[in-house]
């Protein structure tokens, strides 16, 4: 394993995460902020509590689940796709070191990036609401493991797309359209019996389901099943870079 190429990539990757600071780390904290006044404050004001758990507290899960998926899938995105723009891509490609270390580097430095900005909201969240976590180590596994799969989606994403556009297309017209309807601001209980069957095609609502059970306890899907469609999304990004690697899809073109 060629860790030395690894870390350059990782390094090179996190220094322009430090770089850009206000806006990759200070933006998407504050307007998910602006969430919590709105949603929390606001509209928590005039709802007593969703299954136990007070609405302000009740969205905090919901609320860093979007943050994160937005962050993992964007940083990725536009980590591989820069060299692409750029024409550096073949300078990498050449470069000794493996296809999967160069996927170690790009995946790892984007979750890692929304692994911190994640935390840096709960630690937010803390300012506007009170709430405590049942079960820690389950949130932190449940949130990394989202940071790398999402991850693992944007690397897609930026190998896939040939412009600007196409590079947000997915992030602005799937990702996050899934997340809102995926049980961020609501438990689906609250939906009628019709849509509670339509929002279990939702994908994303296994996700936000299974970290807010981390949280309270309460969830609209058993935990494991959350976990698993976690673990079973992973494999199929996996399965999608081996194969873009394997044939050199967009890379060696």
């Amino acid at each position: 394993m060629n860790y030395r190429a690894i870390w350059a990539i990782y390094h090179f990757e996190m220094s322009r995460t430090f770089r850009t600071m206000w806006q990759s780390i200070v933006s998407p904290v504050v307007s998910t902020s602006l969430y919590f006044v709105v949603f929390g404050a606001a509209i928590g004001s005039r709802i007593q509590s969703v299954e136990g758990v007070s609405y302000g507290a009740f969205i905090v899960p919901g609320l860093i689940m979007l943050t994160v998926l937005q962050q993992s899938v964007s940083n990725a995105a536009f980590g591989i796709y820069f060299p692409k723009f750029t024409g550096t891509i073949y300078e990498i490609l050449s470069a000794p070191a493996s296809f999967v270390e160069v996927l170690i580097g790009y995946v790892g430095a984007a979750a890692t990036k929304a692994l911190l900005i994640g935390m840096i909201i709960l630690a937010t969240a803390n300012l506007f609401v009170d709430f405590s976590i049942a079960h820690p180590f389950w949130m932190l596994g449940f949130l990394a493991l989202t940071c790398i799969s999402f991850a693992l989606l944007g690397f897609i994403i930026g190998i896939w797309a040939g412009n600007f556009e196409q590079l947000q297309l997915v992030p602005l017209l799937v990702i996050t359209p899934l997340v809102f309807l995926g049980g961020s601001f609501y438990s689906v209980s609250m939906l009628p019996e019709a849509w509670q069957d339509v929002a279990l095609l939702n994908p994303v609502l296994y996700l936000v389901s299974g970290f807010r059970w981390a949280f309270f306890e309460v969830s609209d899907i058993n935990p494991m099943i959350s976990f698993g469609m976690v673990a079973l999304f992973m494999a199929a990004c996996l399965g999608v870079i081996a194969w873009i690697f394997k044939s050199g899809y967009k890379l060696k073109s």
